[in-house]
């Protein structure tokens, strides 16, 4: 089917793609451009298909003066650098073989064939040089009716790419309304062995997508009733997770994460594959210490901002906040303003005074800076360096064992 749509009217700037479809005038954009195009939405990545063969686009795009680079030729991804923005340029594919994970693919010059191994009816239309929308799976329609429906038969999409039983969700919270499309979730509910062959990192990507969504309760709790949620993160708490989106906290996927798991953080990060740094941060969430409390006194609020990065404890007085009141709170509000506020606490002894102060490197070095710091802390991280010197000058213990 085709429509003139009058979309190119609403790309903000044409001439890269004027460019494209000089040399390769059979191209059309395709899939998340159109669909945001068609909803009216800026449209940052501007990918595009076209029947060429991927050496072909590379030779045409190049005699033409275009800088091109190889990104993904096995699948036929072409990608042209214009004025320092990128064209995602891909040859149009038929998969010859899938295992619910990796396709293997072929050329074809039909746009039909192309569309219809494509993930979601939303996610198939074309665009063409001339303006005109190419629509074979009515598309339009679900995006005008918020309906995210596979395209085809919804168990074939998903053993092709068992990610696309959590794409699914992650698009249908965006771009659906209303409860979800019940032949996608018939299928999802009877393949979820297919979620077991995935990788951790490809799973982790699409969760973290879902929590930082629309509709992130609502679309958990369907991903839960098919079975799909258990299959991710055996131990879920939503309720937990709903109780810190009230109080109004971030959209900040780990934090998201570590509410809706927190029954079971321990090996969540191994289990997802996240970074060093991000199971560090799910390890001190679990750790909870030291303790927040709105009614801190000043002192002890030097001590904890010495302790622990602000966005490390940021984020826990918002985690504290959902466990103990779960409802939006002034108190825990100036709490994070006053800990904002405060400039990070610095230790004033370094090494170097302790060898102005005769100790030599090792473990009486070490137990003289610790004394110090102990001190310090102590008293609200308030002491200047001489206050501290003097300090230590009168700890016998400490005086005696620099003998």
């Amino acid at each position: 089917m085709k429509e003139a749509s009058g979309l190119l009217a609403r790309v903000k700037d044409r001439r890269g793609l004027d460019e494209v479809w000089r040399l390769l005038p059979e191209a059309r954009l395709v899939g998340g451009s159109v669909r945001d195009l068609l909803r009216g939405m800026p449209v940052h990545d501007l990918d595009m298909a076209t029947p060429d063969a991927p050496a072909d686009v590379l030779s045409i795009l190049k005699s033409g003066g275009i800088k091109t680079i190889p990104t993904g030729l096995a699948h036929g991804t072409v990608t042209a650098v214009i004025r320092g923005e990128p064209y995602e340029i891909t040859t149009l594919r038929r998969d010859e073989e899938t295992d619910g994970r990796h396709a293997v693919v072929s050329w074809t010059g039909d746009w039909a064939e192309d569309a219809a191994r494509r993930d979601f009816t939303i996610n198939a239309m074309s665009l063409d040089r001339h303006d005109v929308l190419h629509d074979y799976f009515g598309g339009l329609k679900d995006l005008a009716d918020h309906r995210v429906r596979f395209v085809g038969e919804a168990g074939r999409r998903i053993e092709e790419d068992a990610l696309r039983a959590l794409r699914f969700f992650r698009f249908d919270a965006r771009y659906g309304h209303g409860e979800p499309d019940a032949e996608a979730c018939q299928a999802i509910s009877e393949r979820l062995d297919l979620i077991d062959a995935l990788s951790a990192e490809r799973i982790a990507s699409e969760l973290l997508r879902i929590l930082t969504g629309p509709r992130v309760v609502e679309t958990l709790s369907v991903m839960k009733d098919v079975g799909l949620l258990a299959h991710l993160v055996p131990a879920s708490d939503i309720q937990a997770l709903h109780r810190l989106l009230v109080c109004q906290a971030p959209e900040e996927a780990l934090l998201r994460l570590f509410a809706l798991c927190h029954v079971d953080w321990s090996d969540l990060g191994e289990r997802l594959r996240l970074s060093n740094a991000d199971r560090d941060r799910l390890r001190q969430y679990g750790e909870n210490t030291p303790v927040l409390d709105p009614a801190m006194l000043e002192d002890d609020l030097r001590r904890v901002r010495f302790r622990q990065s602000l966005p490390i404890l940021l984020d826990r007085s918002w985690l504290t906040q959902a466990s103990v009141l779960g409802v939006p709170d002034k108190g825990w509000d100036r709490l994070r303003t006053r800990l904002q506020h405060m400039p990070q606490p610095v230790f004033p002894l370094t090494g170097q005074d302790a060898k102005d102060a005769g100790l030599l490197p090792g473990p009486i070095m070490g137990a003289w800076l610790k004394a110090g710091q102990s001190w310090w802390l102590e008293q609200g991280c308030r002491p200047d360096r001489k206050a501290c010197l003097m300090h230590l000058a009168g700890a016998s213990e400490l005086r005696e064992k620099s003998d």
